[in-house]
């Protein structure tokens, strides 16, 4: 037996993961002793997005308040905290001064000031020659195309910055004082090349910012350093280390996936949704440079093979506009009323442009199936049996183009994430793609966090081990393909819809 399973086994381990999202993050304590792992939640707390004089940024100095909070009421607990890992969402970032002070607070991603700069960039370097040197989709709000923005709009903050960090290494930074730049997070910036695993300088070169302004990069799963001597005092919790987790939080979560081989896809389901496989090498070529597919880093060497898929927005923006009229559904309800409508009436693409962020996404909807020649949903029933089927089907449409290029038979998928308690389109998948879908954990992002920090520490010794002890502590559902025919039949009609 390995010395680090017997070590979980003899011994309980604590780990604190902090796991920021867009709109509101998290500390979790993680718990890990007797051969199985428990996470229960300690605080929460909002994020949002400050607009100050036409510019959106993120109070990085009330996320540090918040993270205070957090490490006091671990310290609460009584327990021994081993360990601290934090993991946000990717691209944003802070500049740092030549004295190590954060130049302002960093922007949002949802900032328009990059609203048409890939275009502009891509008169410097061909949109196929980034994509060819990065492997990340195109995305208007990548970092590179905020630090091009940035750089056009003469920014005092790049122009004075010895450094940048990004968000999860930026928050780090303010723990213990010590810079790192781990991989998962810099792979979404598209600035690194993921067949070396370094920064492509020349990107940033010829758009006139000096390259030295990016860290060198720290592999997920090491010691970043101790709490700084005024936390470790405040908060009652000492000098706890500090660990570069899996920091960009699609990162952590497929590092949960409960998998038993490599056999297999995932899908990252909430309000959008990431279906991918993992690989050990980036999946670069003109299919995927087509198909808009990404390469981002993953956890012992792998690499995330996915792509964005719109998930849930749609029925959460059908929610509001019904909300707007004094509507509103719980969510056994929507289920209900799902499973009330007939099937396959009205199918509809998720990723079709004009569902992207409409003024009002029932029109939306009732807009694409008059221009497709289907029969427009009736009512809320119609609407979100339309949204599942949907759904299901576009699922189905990616997974075979995963199976293309993938280098295995992909023999099941596991859905993660709060989308993992959607029962019923759970089933609705399982049929449309005709394999088991294996649904959990739901707290995917905080487990991998904790998960990194055990192997940070020696606890559990690689990828593998960590999936079987997840397995092994959570409980998960299996979802096993029904109606064979009738969602073959569906899916031919879905493909005639997209192809109008």
């Amino acid at each position: 037996m390995r010395t680090s399973q017997i070590s979980y086994k003899m011994r309980t381990y604590n780990f604190l993961a902090f796991d920021l999202g867009a709109t509101s993050g998290r500390a979790i304590l993680g718990t890990l002793g007797g051969g199985k792992l428990e996470t229960k939640e300690l605080t929460r707390f909002p994020n949002l997005i400050m607009p100050i004089h036409g510019k959106s940024y993120w109070n990085i100095f009330g996320l540090y308040e918040s993270l205070k909070a957090g490490l006091k009421a671990a310290a609460a607990t009584g327990q021994k905290i081993d360990a601290i890992g934090i993991d946000t969402w990717g691209v944003d970032f802070v500049y740092v001064g030549k004295d190590g002070t954060f130049l302002g607070c960093p922007r949002a991603y949802r900032d328009p000031y990059t609203n048409s700069i890939p275009e502009k960039y891509f008169k410097l370097i061909p949109r196929k020659e980034v994509y060819k040197r990065t492997g990340i989709q195109i995305m208007n709000f990548n970092s590179l195309f905020q630090l091009y923005a940035a750089k056009l709009e003469k920014s005092s903050a790049l122009e004075a910055a010895d450094k940048i960090l990004f968000m999860p290494d930026a928050l780090s930074y303010m723990l213990t004082g010590k810079m790192v730049c781990e991989y998962s997070i810099a792979s979404t910036s598209q600035i690194l090349n993921p067949r070396t695993r370094k920064f492509d300088p020349s990107l940033l070169e010829v758009a006139g910012i000096n390259p030295d302004i990016l860290p060198e990069i720290t592999d997920p799963g090491v010691v970043i350093g101790p709490l700084c001597d005024a936390l470790a005092e405040e908060s009652g919790l000492g000098k706890v280390p500090v660990i570069a987790v899996a920091g960009h939080d699609t990162g952590s979560a497929v590092a949960s996936v409960p998998a038993e081989n490599e056999c297999f896809a995932y899908l990252s389901s909430g309000t959008w949704s990431l279906m991918g496989i993992e690989v050990r090498e980036p999946i670069i070529n003109e299919e995927t440079f087509q198909m808009n597919f990404t390469n981002e880093g993953g956890v012992d060497g792998t690499t995330r093979f996915l792509k964005n898929i719109t998930g849930m927005w749609l029925l959460e923006q059908c929610r509001k506009e019904w909300k707007k009229t004094g509507v509103s559904y719980s969510y056994p309800t929507i289920v209900e009323l799902a499973s009330s409508a007939d099937g396959f009436r009205s199918l509809v693409d998720p990723d079709d442009p004009s569902f992207a962020n409409p003024a009002n996404m029932v029109k939306a909807i009732v807009d694409f199936c008059t221009a497709t020649g289907q029969p427009v949903p009736r009512n809320h029933a119609q609407f979100i049996r339309c949204i599942f089927d949907s759904l299901a089907l576009k699922y189905n449409y990616v997974l075979g183009k995963l199976q293309q290029v993938a280098s295995f038979k992909i023999e099941k998928l596991h859905i993660i994430g709060g989308g993992a308690q959607n029962r019923l389109l759970n089933q609705f998948t399982s049929n449309a793609i005709g394999l088991p879908v294996v649904a959990g954990p739901v707290e995917a992002t905080a487990i991998g966090n904790v998960m990194m920090q055990a192997k940070a520490l020696g606890v559990v010794g690689n990828l593998q081990e960590m999936r079987t002890l997840i397995s092994s502590s959570i409980a998960t559902e299996v979802f096993l393909p029904q109606d064979a025919t009738t969602w073959s039949l569906a899916y031919q009609k879905y493909l005639n819809i997209i192809k109008k």
